[in-house]
């Protein structure tokens, strides 16, 4: 089977450009060519791609590399090896890419030759995470560092499907356990980091065969979705009067992935130790009062009641890394915009 540069870069994750610049420097030189010039990569080239981004995941420079593979090549089981032990000590880079090399082994010290897929597949996730995640933020992404967090990922993802199997509804109190569940796992997955919530949601719609491989399909998250907001409107009807749900019912939920990014900027404002009166922090807490009146409307005897189901209520807040510290800051900021002329 061979493989033209493009197929070869949309299945690596690597660009068109990258490749025909390891040909240029004579790192990754395709080993057919067609009659009018064009580039063709066999099961070798794979092989060699492979030990090129192990070793660069290592952090050697081209060069190096390039001295590297010129000598006797090391067998490729231990380089496998090796990748499993710097992932799992330095670049955390994922319970499923260690689990992909572990296959890839285990195959060698049978003394199989892989199958080509197997390969493109590895190449795929050693460079998928490398899109969103730099080396210091892999390692502090409890998704990607703890295995047992994946495992319970996993079970939870087959319990949503298993409940959409058996025809349960975003109404059924079973299904809004489960959506609890998940934003539960959502805080203990990205470390309680908004940012990385919204980086990990980006990857899983822009990388196709992510979806693929961890079961969450679209049609998943949005059962999820509508079941958690089912759920929170369950809560806050001990709190609010009809007419509140009414309003509720029809807004809350639709700016739902609005406010991880501002709740984001808000905790780096508080890491960095921006007054609540600065400028930046108002704009901020303006962002927010936007976002709570598009479901709380303007009564302010309505944000009481709402306000008061928050505080109540801590399922309300699962997962979202809102926390007391973060809502007195945003209260002070929206007192100062109430005292800042117009």
């Amino acid at each position: 089977m061979l493989l033209t540069v493009g197929e070869l870069a949309r299945r690596c994750g690597l660009t068109v450009r990258t490749l025909h610049h390891y040909d240029t420097i004579g790192l990754l030189t395709p080993s057919v060519r067609s009659a009018a010039g064009y580039r063709h990569y066999d099961g070798a080239n794979i092989e060699r791609l492979h030990r090129i981004q192990a070793l660069r995941q290592l952090g050697l420079s081209l060069a190096d590399i390039g001295k590297a593979l010129s000598g006797p090549l090391q067998p490729l089981a231990e380089v496998v090896d090796r990748q499993i032990t710097q992932i799992d000590l330095e670049l955390a880079e994922g319970t499923r890419l260690r689990e992909r090399l572990v296959h890839l082994r285990g195959q060698l010290a049978n003394g199989q030759s892989p199958d080509l897929a197997d390969w493109l597949d590895t190449l795929e996730l050693m460079t998928m995470y490398e899109k969103y995640f730099s080396p210091e933020e892999l390692k502090t992404l409890p998704l990607h560092t703890n295995p047992d967090v994946l495992t319970d990922w996993s079970a939870l993802v087959s319990a949503v499907q298993s409940a959409m199997d058996r025809g349960a509804t975003p109404d059924d109190p079973d299904a809004q356990i489960l959506a609890q569940q998940w934003m539960t796992m959502v805080g203990r997955g990205t470390g309680g980091n908004p940012a990385f919530l919204m980086r990990l949601h980006a990857m899983n719609e822009n990388e196709p065969g992510l979806r693929e491989r961890s079961g969450i399909t679209r049609e998943l998250e949005q059962f999820v979705e509508q079941s958690l907001v089912a759920g929170r409107l369950a809560i806050f009807e001990r709190y609010l009067t009809p007419h509140d749900m009414q309003r509720m019912g029809e807004h809350y939920g639709r700016q739902m992935y609005a406010w991880p990014p501002l709740i984001a900027e808000l905790r780096q404002a508080i890491a960095d130790h921006v007054p609540a009166d600065d400028p930046h922090a108002q704009r901020l807490a303006s962002r927010w009062m936007e976002l709570f009146r598009a479901y709380a409307g303007d009564d302010p005897a309505t944000h009481a009641r709402i306000r008061q189901a928050y505080a109540r209520e801590p399922d309300l807040r699962s997962g979202s890394a809102v926390d007391d510290t973060l809502l007195d800051y945003v209260r002070q900021a929206v007192e100062g915009l109430a005292h800042t002329p117009h």
